[in-house]
Formats: C-alpha cells, structure tokens, sequence
C-alpha cells in the first residue's frame, strides 16, 4: 500500500468505530478509538501469526507496523491540532492564570522530568536492567508533558468550571513545547554522555521556548493583519493553513519551538481574529472547518496510539517495568505540581485543582512520538513501553474516570 490507501484504511477504520461508539458505547472519542486501535492491532497480530500465508492479512499487518509514527505525528498533525485546539483557549480566563499556566508548563515540567527519571532509575534497579540517569532523563522529559491533544478533547467534554478547563488546557499547550525543547536537550547530552550542565541547558531551552514565543506572536499579528482587510471564508481559511504550515517547517528551520509558536498564534486568531477581523458569518465558518480538522487528526492520531501496541509488551520484564512507570509517573505529576498550585492558591484553591489537575493530565500520541523518535541503545524498549502503557492508562482509565472525579469536586448548581 502507498501513503494514499494506509491513509485512507486508517480513516475508514476511524470512522467505522466513531460511528459504532456514537451508536452504542458513547465513549468519549478518545477513549473508544484508543480502545478500537488496540483491538485491532491484536486481532490483525494473531490473524498474521495463524494465517501467514493469507496475503491480505500479511499487507494490512506491514502496513500497520510500518507507519511511521513519529513522523505522523511529530510532523504533521501536531502543528494541526495545536493551532485548533488552542483556538478553543480564551484570552480573558488565560490572563486570569497565565502566572499559574507558565508555571506549571516551566516548573512543573522540570521538576516532574527529575522526579520521573529518579523513579524510573530506582525501578530498573529493583527489576533490572538498570537503565543509565542520563536516559532516565530522557524518559522524565518525553513522559511529564501532557499531551494537549488528549487534555483538550477531554476538556471540551467535562463538566469542570471555564477557568479551570482553561488552565489545564493552557498548561497542556505550553508545557508540550517545553517538553519537547527539554526533551531534544537531554536527548543530545544522553546520546554523546556529557555531563549535564544545568546553565547551558536552561538557556538553550529558553531560547528555544522564548523564540518560538516571539515568532508566535509574529505570526499572529500578521494572519490578524490580512484577516482584517478582507472579508472571505476561503481567504480566510487558506491564511490560516499557510500560518500553520508555512510557520511550524520555518520554525523548526531556525531552530524555535514550533509548538510554541502554533498554540500562540492560535490563541491570537481564536481571540482577536474571530472577534475584531472577521465577519460572524466568516468567524462561524472558520471555528468548523478547524473543528473538523481536529476532529479528522484526532481520530487519526487516537487509533493509530492503539495500534502502536504490536510487539512491544511481549517481554514480562519489560512489562514489569512499564506497569511499574504508571503509579510512578503520576506521582511525580501529582508533586511537581504542588509548588505552583500553593503559591497560586489564592486564584484556584489546591483541594480542587490537584486531584483534577492530577489525574486529568493525559498522555497521549505525543510522548509515544517522542520515545519511538529514540535511537537504538540497549533500554530503549523498556522506555518505549513504559510510555505506552502511561499513555494507555492515562486515555482509558484516567479519561474515563475524569467525569466521576468531577462530581464531588465541582458540583453544579442547584
């Protein structure tokens, strides 16, 4: 099969189980085209394993295996969903707790990378094979972003009040960018076994961060510029891809946070686009074309996280250390975020935020990109299946049980 016909199997199949989730189950999306991915990965698996000589069976199983995830996501549909989903952000409730937002996207995320690589280096000594700090660091880095993709399309579908989906939300834009600044970061000192020197790193990741911040704002204010001397959907429409793609290949050219820069410049258009340069007739038009992009990627990227499973859990040792890494991981998130969410305590109380923050900081397609992006050294299926059990967890477990968490927390008014 070419890229055209995996693509379009992909799709159909997405839409086959969207279509049956909304009929019967009515799981959230995700949760179903996780589950769906999954299902199918085994199924075709053991068909290829029983029926080897059944050509059709062999072509559906290479083509599932050799999608190229990384690249699918990395490169293609992240730049896609960040600009849709923060399109969704508004400006008045992120001014609100944009202090808290950095934080938790800057400190958080450090703290959570140390906090992670620490237990993941005391797991493997327990269960073997050891797995070096420097790598440990690495996994730290690629596993505490959540995932903006899985945190916003939750989000959407959750009873939580404006300000708090707002700042989960925003964190989730924000520390994605950072997370994969730090992540490349780690990944060099890993690969060429320097030490690592704090200074150098934390400038670097500045740089990286704080560029593609400043070329965010710049492409903002330019697509805001053309959107205000015309009035045409389809224009209006093609600005905002050419911001999208034109922007994310030029950031990642000069060496920026790509992601940075798309959940700006979709945060710009979202706000002052839709209300000071278009029509509302142009606006409507806009706001669902970019939600059935991000509904068609979201679908994409969900069942093929399920089907990344193939193979990697097969090994009890390496399973051992995966289900090992979900507790662990979402200890480190719940930690990491306890120094922001004091010193904001006064904004939005700590009783509600942590357990919601927590347990509703998903993982998803992104930090499975990032470890398949790992090159060959001697653990790295251990990290590779450590994350996907996280992200699977995260998805369906934690994606189900986000809605019943809520209840307590945030009652609705009589």
């Amino acid at each position: 099969m070419g890229i055209f016909e995996s693509a379009s199997l992909v799709v159909v199949v997405a839409a086959a189980f969207g279509f049956l989730n909304q009929l019967s189950l009515r799981l959230p999306p995700s949760v179903a085209l996780t589950i769906s991915g999954g299902l199918i990965a085994l199924a075709v698996a053991m068909a290829h394993g029983l029926f080897p000589e059944n050509q059709a069976g062999h072509q559906i199983y290479s083509v599932l295996t050799q999608i190229d995830f990384k690249a699918s996501v990395l490169n293609v549909m992240l730049s896609f969903l960040l600009f849709a989903g923060a399109l969704h952000i508004k400006l008045p409730d992120l001014k609100r707790v944009l202090g808290l937002v950095l934080s938790l996207a800057t400190l958080g995320a450090l703290i959570s990378t140390l906090l992670v690589a620490l237990g993941l280096h005391l797991i493997t000594k327990l269960i073997g094979p050891t797995i070096p700090f420097g790598w440990c660091l690495v996994f730290g880095a690629l596993i505490s972003p959540t995932d903006p993709v899985a945190v916003i399309a939750l989000m959407q579908r959750s009873q939580a009040p404006p300000l708090l989906r707002t700042t989960l939300a925003a964190e989730s834009l924000f520390n994605d960018g950072v997370g994969i600044v730090l992540f490349t970061v780690l990944l060099g000192l890993a690969q060429s076994g320097a030490p690592l020197m704090l200074g150098p790193a934390a400038i670097e990741c500045l740089s990286v961060g704080g560029g593609g911040l400043l070329f965010g704002l710049a492409l903002g204010g330019v697509g805001l510029l053309m959107m205000r001397l015309i009035d045409d959907y389809e224009t209006e429409a093609l600005i905002c891809l050419a911001l999208v793609m034109g922007g994310y290949v030029s950031a990642n050219a000069i060496g920026i946070s790509g992601p940075v820069a798309m959940a700006v410049a979709g945060i710009m258009v979202g706000n002052l686009g839709v209300s000071h340069a278009m029509s509302a007739q142009s606006q409507d038009r806009l706001l669902k074309f970019w939600d059935l992009i991000e509904l068609l990627l979201n679908a994409t990227l969900f069942l093929l996280l399920g089907i990344q499973g193939i193979g990697l859990l097969a090994t009890p040792t390496i399973l051992a250390v995966g289900m090992a890494c979900i507790p662990m991981v979402l200890l480190a998130r719940g930690l990491s975020l306890m120094p922001s969410l004091f010193a904001f305590r006064r904004r939005l109380p700590m009783s509600a935020t942590l357990p919601l923050f927590t347990w509703g900081g998903l993982r998803g397609g992104l930090c499975i990109a990032m470890a398949l992006s790992t090159p060959a050294f001697a653990a790295r299926n251990e990290i590779i299946a450590a994350t996907y059990l996280v992200a699977i967890f995260s998805v369906v477990v934690q994606g189900l049980t986000l809605s019943p968490l809520l209840r307590p927390l945030h009652p609705r008014p009589s």
